[in-house]
């Protein structure tokens, strides 16, 4: 048995997870939702800083831009996903081009357009590190679960079920 299996026998079923409340199945679901996210959120905030240097919004914001082509996207759509107001953004992209890795050109055609995409140096640093970040989050998701929400969890995230096991 290993030290994640013994910590969740442990824990209680997440009370949250049963019929029995006030709330309807779906705000129950998604407040189990976001307590795994803020355990994950709690635990990736460290190595985040340790691996990459890094805050975990700017962090955020390489995971976005790695999912996209190399031409990267406009600063406004980052924030539109990201759900983050723009100057705040702004902030972070300017630290993250400061420390190497992002980089901002004008849009062809927009006197107020900036693209904003990863360099070369991220997306090996990303490489590098994203064994150790995704072992983070399935230890993260293991140990703040009981085995129904972890099943539930993995049904929505495949590749989790064999690694929390």
């Amino acid at each position: 048995m290993s030290a994640s299996d013994a910590h969740t026998a442990d824990q209680p079923s997440c009370p949250l997870a049963h019929g029995d409340g006030l709330l309807p199945d779906e705000l129950r679901a998604w407040t189990v939702l976001l307590a795994a996210t803020g355990a994950v959120e709690q635990r990736l905030r460290s190595v985040v800083k340790e691996t990459l240097d890094v805050s975990h919004d700017e962090f955020l914001i390489l995971c976005l831009l790695a999912e996209q082509p190399r031409t990267g996207l406009r600063m406004t759509q980052v924030a539109d996903l990201l759900g983050r107001p723009k100057t705040r953004l702004t902030y972070q992209i300017a630290c993250l081009q400061r420390a190497g890795l992002v980089s901002r050109r004008s849009v062809c055609g927009d006197k107020r357009g900036v693209q904003v995409a990863l360099t070369d140096k991220a997306r090996e640093l990303l490489r590098e590190t994203s064994a150790l970040l995704a072992g983070t989050v399935r230890q993260a998701l293991a140990d703040s679960m009981g085995p129904e929400q972890r099943a539930a969890m993995c049904s929505l995230v495949p590749d989790l079920e064999t690694e929390t096991r």
